[in-house]
């Protein structure tokens, strides 16, 4: 399995930046954001460089007991993430916005096809780089991303992503970080 602790740490200083991808106001003041193709961003950050194809969800279900229930979470993105200084290409990894429950998984769904992330506080990445490809290969012929999650208070969500734009970003991403 993954070091998510290395990068837990280094996707929370960069979730500020990714979030401004989300279709927040803060969209404008971006200085990182390179492109922008249909539901998806595309940042890139200098020394080293790395890049990131990242959305928001277009929906999102927040349940506890069965019943629909109003609570408030951070920044819900999903990125791919290439990382040439340290080897990464095509990394996946979903933050929920909350803490995930421990020892819990998020399970994604895409076209009917099942995966799965490992938890790590409010982050989570699959197993294994070849993991990160089935997903991306699953994600070029998607038109959608459910990813469902149990967080440590016990609240299940179901966060919905759009596939369109998906391919672009990926490409763009990996033409400006060698992926």
């Amino acid at each position: 399995m993954k070091s998510m602790v290395l990068k837990s740490a280094k996707c929370a200083g960069l979730c500020a930046a990714l979030a401004i991808s989300a279709g927040s106001a803060f969209a404008q003041e971006s200085t990182n954001r390179v492109a922008a193709k249909t539901n998806w961003s595309v940042f890139v950050e200098d020394n080293p460089t790395e890049c990131w194809s990242v959305s928001a969800p277009q929906e999102t279900v927040n349940t506890r007991d069965g019943n629909v229930v109003a609570v408030r979470r951070s920044d819900i993105l999903l990125l791919v993430s290439n990382r040439p200084s340290n080897n990464v290409t095509q990394e996946v990894s979903f933050t929920g916005g909350y803490p995930f429950a421990p020892g819990s998984t998020v399970n994604v769904n895409i076209s009917g096809g099942e995966f799965e992330l490992f938890t790590d506080g409010e982050w989570a990445w699959p197993a294994s780089p070849s993991d990160d490809a089935k997903i991306i290969t699953a994600m070029k012929r998607g038109a959608n991303a459910v990813l469902t999650a149990r967080s440590s208070k016990g609240t299940v969500t179901k966060d919905t992503f759009s596939l369109l734009g998906f391919t672009a970003a990926l490409d763009e991403a990996d033409k400006r970080c060698g992926g």
